[in-house]
C-alpha cells in the first residue's frame, strides 16, 4: 500500500478563485519521467482552478463527484461523476466548481 503524502493547498491556483487542495497519489520519485502530477483534487462551491496551458504535457481530469464547468480553450463543458476531459500539450483549460458540495476529481499531468 502507498503512504499518504502531504496534501497541497493552493490560493487562486493558476488566478482561480479561493483555495483548492491537491492530495498527491504518487511522489515524485514514483511517476519518473512519465508524469508530473497524479492527485485527487477538491475544489470547494464558488472556487475554481484558473485558465492555464499545458507546454510539454497534456492533463486528464476525471470527476468523481460534484459539478464543474470545464472550460477547453473557447468551449465550455459542464462536468458531473464519470465524465473525464483531455487537455493536450499546446491547448489551455480550467476548471470551475458551480454545485453547492465540493468538487472532486482525479488530475493526471503525462508528460508528451
Amino acid at each position: 500500500m502507498l503512504p499518504k503524502l502531504k496534501p497541497i493547498v493552493m490560493e487562486h491556483a493558476n488566478g482561480g478563485k479561493g483555495t483548492i487542495t491537491l492530495e498527491p497519489i504518487l511522489s515524485k520519485e514514483q511517476m519518473t519521467d512519465k508524469c508530473r502530477l497524479f492527485v485527487k483534487a477538491t475544489i470547494p462551491p464558488g472556487a475554481s482552478m484558473g485558465y492555464h496551458q499545458h507546454k510539454g504535457d497534456g492533463e486528464c481530469y476525471y470527476v468523481l463527484s460534484g459539478r464543474g464547468l470545464y472550460r477547453d480553450d473557447d468551449t465550455e463543458y459542464e462536468m458531473g461523476p464519470g465524465d473525464a476531459a483531455w487537455c493536450a500539450d499546446g491547448h489551455s483549460h480550467a476548471m470551475e466548481n458551480i454545485g453547492e458540495e465540493d468538487l472532486v476529481f482525479m488530475a493526471l499531468i503525462i508528460y508528451k
